[in-house]
């Protein structure tokens, strides 16, 4: 059975805003009990949740924003745009909701990054994470195959490339990196185009690039915290992904102890929207299982 998505028209008319360090941040909260923070990837925004929300609000308190340069929050030309700023941002949330307990993460591509940063400061004591769920997203940066316009972006003529960024551009890359027969819509194209081009996004597109050498920098910190075991984690992998799909995981089970993977056939880098069904049944049974003692790759 197909779930029912949020339309983006519905779902911009019910964020809020808050202001982190000057910028205005959309965010949307639903739903109650545990604090479930959900983190989206590059280039898009919080909407690719909108498959899941309902289902999610259905049991937790989802918790989601549009991070600093991303869908509708400000999007700053003369900034820095950093990971360990982005997770600031979600640490400022938290507290501007009056978040104080532990909180679940279910993150995606970029987010993925964030999160890792919030599981390694979870090491660090300054900050309580409860568990985490990965889709698909560059983990490490010895898996991740960028596709051409993130190479572009990355070159010294990535502010140009950044400006030509066009609703076509955005619709070929989508297409490679989906499943084979669970591709985007042209009306699902025309609203993720809308929030990328939201506030002129494609000037700054060559800045948000930049997170892809900062996961460099960061690699080992990360990683080390995630070996330590003191989070529970899984992989949600549509293993089609030509970016980060079944290389990633075979590479996450290689690094990490007793790692808890689950495969999508046929499934590509966006699994929240093109197998919202799957997603949400592994989701609610790593959760259920997180006290169970031993953990393996499923095949669905």
């Amino acid at each position: 059975m197909p779930m029912v998505q949020v339309p983006l028209r519905i779902w911009r008319q019910r964020g809020q805003t808050f202001m982190f360090r000057g910028h205005a941040i959309r965010y949307w909260v639903a739903g109650q009990g545990e604090p479930l923070l959900l983190i989206h990837g590059f280039p898009t925004a919080s909407w690719d949740w909108h498959y899941l929300w309902q289902p999610l609000a259905q049991r937790y308190r989802v918790i989601a924003c549009d991070m600093l340069g991303f869908g509708d929050s400000a999007k700053p030309v003369d900034h820095v745009y950093s990971l360990l700023e982005q997770a600031d941002l979600q640490q400022a949330l938290l507290a501007h909701l009056n978040v104080r307990q532990a909180v679940h993460v279910l993150a995606h591509d970029y987010g993925d990054s964030v999160a890792q940063e919030l599981i390694a400061r979870h090491c660090e004591a300054r900050v309580d994470i409860a568990s985490c769920v990965f889709l698909n997203g560059g983990l490490f940066p010895e898996t991740h195959r960028p596709v051409l316009v993130q190479k572009l972006l990355l070159s010294p003529l990535g502010w140009l490339v950044g400006r030509a960024v066009s609703r076509e551009g955005i619709a070929k890359s989508f297409r490679q990196i989906f499943g084979p027969w669970t591709g985007p819509s042209e009306s699902e194209l025309d609203d993720y185009w809308s929030l990328v081009q939201s506030h002129d996004g494609p000037r700054i597109m060559h800045k948000l690039i930049r997170y892809i050498p900062e996961r460099r920098v960061q690699r080992d910190r990360w990683v080390q915290a995630m070996q330590r075991g003191e989070v529970p984690m899984r992989v949600i992998d549509g293993a089609f992904d030509p970016i980060s799909g079944a290389h990633m995981v075979a590479r996450y089970e290689a690094l990490i102890p007793n790692a808890d993977t689950v495969l999508l056939p046929d499934i590509g880098h966006y699994p929240q929207a093109e197998a919202p069904v799957q997603v949400l049944k592994h989701y609610l049974a790593f959760r259920a299982g997180i006290a169970g003692p031993v953990r393996q790759r499923v095949y669905s």
